[in-house]
């Protein structure tokens, strides 16, 4: 699965849609607004960033909730380093890459930093002196418990649970749970009842809350211990 290239198609002009899982890769209608609400508003940053903050990924997809991570990170003006860690089994080409985040230039992020930089060959890329981007290639049940680090907050953002079940599975969330820190948080955009049952067997206090735009419903939560501050390593 090594290096295996995402295949994309396109509906309405610049929303990439995944051919192998049939699941477009944000949502049609504010791809952005439902990052920000899902992601960093459901682990409640930015009031939590500062100091050593390791944010952890399941699906880097277009790389917009890093974008949006870093860009508050950025605008909150905060003192130390952020991280941010994904897991990608089919990593976009550049090109793709581009296209798909063309629209969001309008919204300040900082688009052509980030395509000037990346390689679907994965590795780490020195996004801003503050802020640090791994990618992980591969298929995240062997490499997330593989990894040697352990994340303050997760974005779990695979495909449709229906349609990308692999990346919901509770080994792998059980291993999502043993590297988060202790009062690390996770959010996602699905509240299937089996995701929220595999998180909360996993050890995390899961909580159902308003979903954005058409989505009733999202999941986040928390591990048990303390709950403020940047402690991922």
């Amino acid at each position: 699965m090594q290096n295996q290239s995402a295949d994309v198609t396109w509906q309405s002009e610049n929303v990439p849609v995944s051919t192998r899982f049939g699941d477009p890769y944000y949502s049609i209608e504010n791809g952005l607004a439902e990052t920000r609400h899902v992601f960093l508003v459901g682990n409640r940053l930015p009031e939590r960033f500062g100091g050593e903050f390791h944010i952890a990924e399941l699906g880097f997809g277009t790389g917009m909730n890093f974008l949006a991570a870093a860009q508050m990170w950025q605008s909150k003006g905060a003192t130390g380093q952020l991280r941010f860690t994904s897991f990608e089994a089919y990593p976009m080409k550049r090109a793709d890459m581009s296209k798909a985040l063309s629209v969001f230039k309008e919204a300040d992020l900082p688009v052509d930093r980030f395509v000037e930089i990346w390689s679907p060959e994965g590795g780490i890329f020195e996004f801003a002196p503050d802020i640090k981007l791994e990618v992980i290639v591969g298929d995240a049940r062997n490499t997330v418990a593989q990894w040697q680090g352990r994340a303050d907050a997760w974005f779990l953002d695979g495909f449709s649970p229906a349609k990308n079940p692999e990346l919901w599975g509770e080994a792998l969330l059980q291993d999502v749970a043993s590297h988060t820190v202790p009062g690390g948080t996770f959010a996602t955009y699905t509240a299937a009842g089996f995701v929220r049952r595999a998180l909360a067997s996993a050890g995390f206090e899961v909580q159902r809350k308003a979903g954005y735009g058409r989505k009733r419903h999202m999941s986040c939560g928390a591990l048990p211990g303390r709950t403020n501050g940047a402690t991922g390593s």
